[in-house]
């Protein structure tokens, strides 16, 4: 059973590390910096980093990268369109990839970046899926490069996964979407509950991740852009009404912008 463990970098980042405590292998997840890896493999000397994988090519992404892998020997993986510093393997949507034995597929969710991929492991019991700046808890990532479209249809493609699926972002943006989402939807218990809990834990310092699909579909307003009381809310700050979810998302996308 693989953990999944969350190193701080930067200021908000995470970067995940995948660990297979019986091969004593590891997998870095878009380290931004080599620091907080290196740390880790430094106090655990009998580990071994095996490979690293990169959702999309910003920097606080892949800034650590040729440092780990000059050192480690690990195997890079990225998306195919984009340039990805000592990339070894070019991925594109649908390919599967073995990590620490287990099977993930690439799922290309452009929008944030145009060759933005997420990495997805469907598992019966728990799946998960590593969703770099797409899917955020409670959120979602800028249009640095893509349309509002692709982002939508991204995000859709991510919210047809199964419901218990867990959601491993990279940014601890939590507490401030979902005060984003309080302002569009101030009348949703799910979200009132959810801002009090994620409050608690930053409080504390705690990270509030991974989140899980299931709690993304009744608090991430960017979800729930057919949802009537959100459509409602994206008019009315829009000034016009809005008659697709595809509309609604882009208006949503705008007011966060500014929010």
């Amino acid at each position: 059973m693989l953990k999944i463990e969350a190193l701080p970098a930067f200021t908000d980042n995470y970067i995940w590390l995948l660990q297979d405590p019986e091969q004593r292998a590891c997998v870095a997840v878009d380290p931004g910096e080599a620091g907080p890896v290196q740390a880790w493999l430094d106090a655990h000397p009998d580990w071994r980093l095996t490979d690293i994988l990169i959702t999309h090519h910003h920097h606080d992404h892949v800034g650590g990268v040729l440092q780990l892998k000059d050192r480690h020997g690990a195997k890079v993986y990225g998306p195919a369109t984009e340039s990805i510093p000592g990339r070894d393997e070019a991925l594109v949507a649908g390919q599967r990839i073995q990590v620490l034995g287990q099977t993930l597929e690439v799922i290309e969710v452009p929008g944030h970046t145009l060759g933005h991929i997420a990495y997805y492991h469907d598992d019966s019991q728990e799946p998960w899926l590593l969703s770099g700046d797409t899917l955020f808890a409670a959120g979602c990532g800028r249009l640095f490069e893509g349309t509002a479209a692709q982002m939508f249809s991204s995000l859709q493609r991510l919210a047809a996964l199964p419901a218990s699926t867990r959601i491993y972002c990279t940014h601890e943006y939590t507490l401030s979407n979902l005060r984003f989402a309080k302002a569009v939807e101030p009348n949703n218990p799910d979200i009132a509950d959810r801002l009090d809990r994620v409050t608690e834990l930053r409080d504390a310092k705690r990270i509030t991740l991974p989140s899980d699909l299931r709690t993304e579909q009744a608090t991430n307003p960017f979800l729930r852009s057919a949802e009537p009381a959100v459509v409602a809310a994206a008019s009315r700050h829009a000034g016009r009404p809005l008659d697709t979810p595809e509309r609604v998302f882009a208006a949503l996308r705008a007011w966060k912008d500014s929010f």
